[in-house]
């Protein structure tokens, strides 16, 4: 591949692998919401920027701030486990995706309660332990970084691919 084209494909990979997180996440809100009985008003997925649930009324804020953390992650984990259930040739992607959404969700969290910052900083506002969102970072980071690890040396792309996990079916 060429000098130009692999940086830009990688960029390309990023900004897909950030929509898809955001898309990701703000489904765990709206899942939480609708649990809880909150009325969605609208979802905001900018193609720059941070996405946002805005919702009318909030009967359980905190719980509803979870979801995006609890769900963002996990959907992708969902979807990597399919992948690899019906043999779908392309799983390394999900799990380069998944591996992508467990450290954006932990570090967005971790990282942004210091600065009190969107999801972290409703959390903090609404009880949830400053500890409890570090903990979830140090948890979700080391998970992503162990998928991406499992991909190989390339994550997973190229002759790399097929020597990462000798035990892939």
């Amino acid at each position: 591949m060429s000098r130009i084209v692999r940086p830009v494909l990688l960029v390309a990979v990023l900004y897909g692998c950030w929509l898809g997180m955001m898309l990701m996440h703000e489904c765990g809100h709206v899942l939480h919401a609708w649990a809880s009985g909150a009325k969605v008003e609208r979802v905001v997925l900018p193609p720059l920027g941070f996405s946002r649930t805005d919702l009318a009324e909030n009967p359980r804020p905190l719980f509803v701030s979870w979801g995006g953390a609890v769900w963002g992650p996990l959907l992708p984990l969902v979807l990597l486990a399919i992948a690899r259930a019906i043999r779908l040739r392309y799983w390394r992607m999900c799990m380069f995706f998944a591996g992508f959404c467990l450290i954006a969700n932990g570090g967005y969290l971790a990282f942004g309660s210091l600065s009190m910052a969107g999801d972290a900083g409703d959390l903090l506002r609404h009880g949830a332990p400053q500890w409890t969102l570090f903990l979830y970072g140090a948890v979700t980071m080391p998970l992503g970084l162990l998928l991406w690890h499992w991909l190989g040396p390339r994550l997973g792309l190229g002759d790399a691919a097929k020597r990462s996990r000798p035990h892939d079916g």
